[in-house]
């Protein structure tokens, strides 16, 4: 699980689609995943799909999220645009109880993302799609699909009661944000805790196939010592009263792959944009490479923008 005071728990550019795109059109344009049907949509929302009885399945769930949303026109605007661009419909988790482990159980009930709390779909609505283009983008340099969904997801909305955690958590293709998460207060924060999770929903237990001998020898080699982690962490997020994130005991390697894709995904995107990555985490340890090329080759079509790390003899 990821830790809720830092970055949330885990459980466990496609085209523009038209005014009037088709069931079929829609789920051509979205290949790598099915669309959400409009009962399913409905169920996001608390609605009755048969409140929208006319049209098309995508006509049909923009007609329910102008009546989820419709008392926030620019809500509405954004959570359709979302839909057409990327398939996801925007709803509400239902009422419940988290387990949240050693913070005991927190009690959490739907939230809309309208009024005050619309800047929180603004926050997650960008952040996919800018998600969307960095994959669209490493599929087309690929040549060929990514194994890796990112389209047509559940987002649930939720605020937590007297507690500021979890941020967000995903399951099932579901990703569910909450509104009073402590991180989710700017685009580039839930750009990165979005991307962590749905990393999650791609996992399907890769991470401990793939990773534990290394990520085992990591742990014997340092346990919980920061200084002899740093080289190996993927992301510096330290635990309050603890260590890194990414081993932070009783996370485990899941949370270390999220880690390290959610590093792929940023180095990725500051070459894209023209700059310099200076410290390269798959240059800092030879853990750190095979880890990386891991990665790079399961989920991302083995695309990796960085300049390879050593021009000489590499190191032992």
């Amino acid at each position: 699980m990821r830790d809720c005071d830092e970055a949330g728990w885990n459980r466990t550019v496609a085209p523009v689609v038209g005014p009037r795109m088709s069931l079929l059109a829609l789920s051509l344009v979205l290949a790598q995943a099915p669309a959400i049907p409009v009962e399913r949509a409905a169920a996001l929302m608390g609605l009755d799909a048969a409140r929208c009885p006319t049209g098309d399945e995508a006509a049909r769930v923009r007609c329910l999220l102008d009546l989820h949303l419709g008392d926030d026109p620019a809500a509405a605007r954004l959570a359709k645009g979302l839909y057409e661009k990327t398939g996801h419909v925007v709803g509400v988790l239902p009422e419940e109880d988290f387990e949240g482990g050693y913070r005991g159980v927190i009690h959490l009930v739907p939230q809309r993302p309208v009024g005050a709390e619309r800047r929180h779909l603004e926050f997650a609505a960008q952040a996919l799609l800018d998600i969307d283009a960095f994959l669209s983008d490493t599929e087309a340099r690929a040549g060929a699909p990514l194994a890796y969904r990112w389209r047509a997801l559940e987002l649930r909305f939720f605020r937590s009661i007297k507690k500021r955690t979890p941020a967000a958590f995903a399951l099932d293709w579901t990703v569910s944000y909450n509104v009073n998460g402590t991180l989710n207060g700017s685009l580039p924060v839930v750009r990165g805790l979005l991307f962590h999770e749905v990393f999650h929903l791609n996992d399907d237990g890769w991470s401990t196939r793939a990773l534990s001998e290394d990520y085992d020898d990591i742990v014997r080699r340092c346990g919980t010592t920061i200084d002899c982690l740093t080289r190996y962490v993927p992301e510096p997020l330290v635990v309050k009263g603890g260590t890194y994130y990414s081993f932070m005991p009783g996370n485990g390697v899941r949370e270390y792959a999220a880690d390290l894709a959610l590093r792929y995904f940023k180095e990725q995107r500051e070459v894209m944009s023209g700059g310099v990555v200076k410290k390269p985490f798959k240059c800092q340890a030879p853990q750190n490479a095979r880890a990386w090329a891991k990665l790079v080759e399961r989920f991302f079509g083995g695309v990796d923008r960085v300049p390879s790390c050593f021009t000489g003899k590499a190191p032992k």
